[in-house]
């Protein structure tokens, strides 16, 4: 099983990078948790360009989620909605269909005490639209600079809250591709008769 790991912050110090970094860690084999290597990398996103060129770093980031069983999403929040580089990515996700039915989960760290409520309230909503299973569960981090050491969870309740959110993400995951393989056979059959 593949977790795909994206941060919506480019700030070498970002306490939402800190949040995958600690899932990375807390990932175990058969699982894979794997960390995109930076949405920063991505141009803004034009229509025109998606329909007659689309550009290798876009096509790569498709393919990644495509292949990912899941995703968690760390997010910073920014007047009270997500950051401009996590919503370009999203932008250049609708158009290849790879977010529909795909499992995501969702956490945020912030320094304020709010942890980052509003921005994963909005990533949610954009999330569904778009045909992702966003999970029940959820990861907040207030205070995070308290919670956050050398660039990983420091804080045991919060890693064990992380750890739950990974199970739950795993548990969707394994559902979705259980689902998936019962349509294709029920597809197969219906075109065999």
């Amino acid at each position: 099983m593949r977790i795909l790991g994206l941060c919506g912050s480019l700030r070498a110090g970002s306490l939402n990078a800190a949040v995958l970094r600690s899932a990375a860690e807390l990932v175990v084999p058969p699982r894979e948790f794997v960390v995109d290597p930076g949405l920063g990398r991505l141009p803004f996103f034009d229509a025109e360009t998606e329909m007659t060129a689309l550009p290798r770093v876009v096509a790569e980031l498709r393919d990644a989620v495509g292949a990912a069983d899941g995703l968690l999403i760390a997010t910073p929040e920014y007047a009270h909605g997500t950051s401009g580089v996590l919503k370009n990515a999203l932008e250049w996700l609708v158009g290849g269909g790879e977010m529909d039915g795909k499992p995501v989960a969702l956490a945020s760290a912030s320094p304020a005490m709010t942890g980052g409520d509003r921005a994963r309230a909005w990533l949610a909503e954009t999330l569904a639209v778009m045909g992702a299973e966003v999970i029940p569960r959820e990861l907040g981090v207030p205070r995070a600079t308290l919670m956050i050491t050398d660039g990983r969870i420091s804080d045991e309740p919060t890693r064990a809250a992380l750890a739950r959110l990974l199970d739950d993400l795993a548990e969707a995951a394994a559902e979705a591709r259980a689902t998936a393989a019962a349509d294709a056979r029920e597809d197969s059959g219906s075109l065999a008769s």
